[in-house]
């Protein structure tokens, strides 16, 4: 198939796409990796009269770790964040998500700024966002905003970002210190849609005992969900936690997600998914707190 008529710009400075988009306004649309834009302009499920490149505007291409987060630019590359050294050092869940991310050859062109502001609420970064509580930045002409991830995702494919602003990078903060995290899912093939994905962190106190349990879930709210799971182990010494207290925390997300059913997964089969991929990966991220 092929995308109904569109006008196109590519601007060459942030200055002139901030006034290609508010000249636009609610026609536009940003294409920055177009992993995500492309394939719904070619089906049709999209119609902008205006699509705005902004694969040549300098300064947005970049991965930064700075003080207590890592900030990535809007053309940053997932494969550039999942290989930058010293974000992984800074934050490793970042990796740990950008992996199960489609396959290497969409990871090269796709971004992940631009996979924030698509909002699939499959998609793997949305929940990394959530769970870390950060932040997306969002300039237009004579002004910039900080939307936190909680106020970012509106609804399936839906953010808030308004028409003539432009996503310019997302803000990643760092783990609290003996924290430990990891992104498990399950899919049809790998690469493929997750039916059901939790990413999870667990902290420990100098002791060794967990304070905090915390997961987001994708693939089974309109938008990514985070649940505070600490209640189910709270106060429990790493080495006296067993599997029995992990499928607790299980069963405890399985009461408080509500999924809904579709063409690869009934509603019972994603709740059991949330349950068990839970307690899996609480276990493994409090082994990595441990570590």
């Amino acid at each position: 198939m092929k995308p109904s008529p569109f006008a196109y710009s590519a601007p060459e400075s942030l200055d002139e796409a901030l006034a290609v988009l508010a000249d636009v306004g609610g026609d536009g649309k940003v294409l920055a990796g177009g992993q995500s834009l492309l394939p719904i302009l070619n089906m049709r499920l999209a119609a902008p009269a205006h699509v705005v490149d902004i694969n040549r505007v300098g300064g947005l291409s970049y991965v930064t770790v700075e003080g207590d987060a890592v900030r990535v630019g809007a053309l940053a590359r997932h494969a550039e964040v999942e290989h930058d050294q010293a974000a992984y050092a800074a934050l490793p869940l970042l990796r740990q998500a950008l992996r199960l991310v489609a396959h290497p050859v969409i990871r090269n062109r796709g971004t992940t700024v631009g996979s924030l502001v698509h909002a699939d609420p499959s998609g793997e970064m949305t929940a990394v966002l959530a769970l870390t509580g950060g932040t997306v930045t969002a300039a237009r002409v004579g002004s910039t905003r900080e939307i936190a991830a909680v106020d970012f995702f509106l609804g399936p494919l839906e953010s808030c970002l308004e028409a003539g602003e432009l996503a310019v990078s997302s803000r990643f903060p760092l783990l609290p210190e003996r924290s430990g995290s990891t992104f498990v899912e399950v899919a049809r093939r790998h690469g493929d849609y997750a039916v059901c994905g939790v990413a999870a962190v667990v902290t420990l106190d100098a002791a060794g005992s967990v304070v905090s349990a915390r997961a987001a879930y994708i693939s089974v709210a309109p938008t990514p969900l985070v649940l505070d799971l600490t209640e189910a182990v709270s106060g429990l010494a790493l080495g006296d936690i067993r599997d029995v207290h992990w499928a607790s925390a299980g069963e405890l997300a399985a009461t408080q997600v509500d999924p809904e059913a579709d063409i690869h997964a009934t509603a019972a089969y994603r709740r059991h998914l949330a349950r068990v991929l839970t307690g899996r990966a609480l276990a493994e991220a409090a082994g990595r707190a441990a570590a």
